[in-house]
């Protein structure tokens, strides 16, 4: 049975960097090869779909990761980071620092992948840790919840929009529903999970050479008009593109252009020019010291790639070995509401498979055909395959080894910190699908 060997690969993988305390990209395609096997995919295609898996996986990842951490690196270097938190610290206070992040991350997230907002803002939550003395997840999870939310729940992020296409629905009415249901589940999941016990006995260091360790006097810090400006490049360019796209129908050669620069590895490149003239021959630092800071940044994001790149191949043998069309044909006719049903295939496909974009195309796939007639707004549907989406993140996930990496857990602290975490998300999400359904569905 398919599910069952995703669970005990899944128990497999848990043993060899627990007990045996395998290095995470080892362990990921070691798995991977003998999931692959166990699957009946042909030994001589194996490395091939490791080497696809691991390729999308990268390449969706490495320019977002690798240039949001040297700009990360850049203003950290330079105090543009201290600059920022410490404006953030005194507008809302230490007492307040949880609630600054959320509000930081929804506005950020709101247009922008994950990953990418991720690797803006976490160089300011650490900061804000050196500068605080206080948890990294105290800090930085509220940051990280507020910004899955914002990317499982709304358009424009990828899979929203891909399931709005195949209902035919409205990318910005579902964006206006989505939101009263992702703002307040986000902001109270995000402000909820670091109070928790077992999320309070986690105390992780920040991973070494992605912040700076010195504390700036006031002089010594950029200006505030600067540093904002820098961090918020990215996120204008971004969601100027996002909005554009949304806004004008066709093509042309400016609209080409505004997405192009507005797409998530040029934003970031063109930011991180910005960024080395701001912060380096700008205010008197030579342009080596400003590569020393992009080398160093690069170096400590080695390992977080590998491991990343290795849960796409881990992903990726899960896809080719047919466990998605398992799924599709076990699911079929179940006699159910469409919202709850779609929720349910986007769960199970997402605890299968990890991708959350593999996760709602499939299901909406096997959905649509229930939409017609059922009476239910395809806006709706979308925001119920989008909530189901977030669930159950874990090892075959490549956004959990992000998460892992880069607040410096163990492989069960990940689990009990963002597991839990992404599955509350979505049964809160499917409890405010199933609310806006009995408000709009009465209108």
């Amino acid at each position: 049975m398919p599910l069952l060997v995703v669970g005990i690969s899944v128990l497999i993988l848990l043993f060899l960097m627990t007990k045996l305390r395998l290095n995470g990209f080892a362990a990921l395609l070691l798995v991977a090869v003998g999931v692959a096997l166990v699957q009946g995919i042909p030994t001589a295609k194996i490395p091939e779909v490791l080497a696809g898996g691991i390729g999308d996986q990268i390449g969706d990842t490495m320019l977002t990761i690798g240039l949001g951490a040297m700009v990360g690196r850049v203003m950290g270097d330079s105090g543009a980071a201290q600059r920022i938190a410490d404006k953030l610290l005194g507008a809302f206070g230490p007492r307040w620092v949880q609630v600054a992040m959320v509000v930081t991350a929804m506005l950020i997230g709101v247009t922008m992948f994950y990953e990418v907002a991720f690797v803006i803002i976490v160089p300011i939550a650490f900061t804000i840790v050196r500068v605080t003395g206080k948890n990294l997840l105290w800090v930085g999870l509220p940051m990280s919840i507020a910004l899955s939310t914002m990317h499982s729940f709304l358009p424009p992020h990828p899979g929203p929009v891909a399931v709005a296409a195949t209902f035919h629905a409205s990318v910005g009415l579902t964006l206006f529903y989505g939101l009263f249901i992702a703002v307040p589940a986000g902001a109270l999941i995000a402000l909820l999970w670091p109070r928790l016990p077992f999320v309070k006995a986690m105390n992780p260091s920040i991973p070494e050479g992605l912040v700076s360790d010195r504390v700036f006097e006031e002089e010594e810090m950029p200006g505030m008009g600067w540093s904002l400006s820098v961090a918020l490049f990215p996120v204008v360019l971004i969601a100027g593109a996002a909005v554009t796209d949304m806004a004008v129908a066709g093509s042309g050669p400016l609209l080409n252009f505004v997405l192009f620069i507005g797409s998530a590895p040029i934003a970031l490149l063109l930011t991180l020019l910005l960024a080395i003239w701001a912060f380096g021959p700008r205010i008197g630092r030579s342009l080596s010291e400003v590569s020393a800071s992009c080398s160093s940044a690069a170096r400590a994001m080695a390992m977080i790639l590998l491991v990343i790149g290795a849960g796409g191949a881990f992903k990726q043998v899960l896809v080719e070995g047919g466990i998605s069309d398992y799924i599709k044909d076990l699911t079929h006719g179940w006699p159910i509401s469409p919202i709850i049903l779609a929720w349910l295939i986007a769960v199970i496909l997402r605890v299968a498979l990890g991708s959350a974009t593999v996760a709602v195309v499939t299901a909406s796939g096997v959905v649509l055909p229930l939409l017609s007639g059922s009476g239910v707004q395809p806006e709706l549907m979308v925001l119920a395959v989008s909530c189901g989406s977030i669930a159950f993140s874990h090892v075959n996930d490549p956004g959990f080894w992000m998460f892992k990496e880069y607040f410096n857990l163990s492989v069960i602290d990940a689990i009990k910190a963002r597991t839990t975490y992404t599955t509350v998300l979505a049964v809160i999400g499917l409890g405010g699908v199933l609310a806006l359904e009995g408000i709009v569905g009465s209108v």
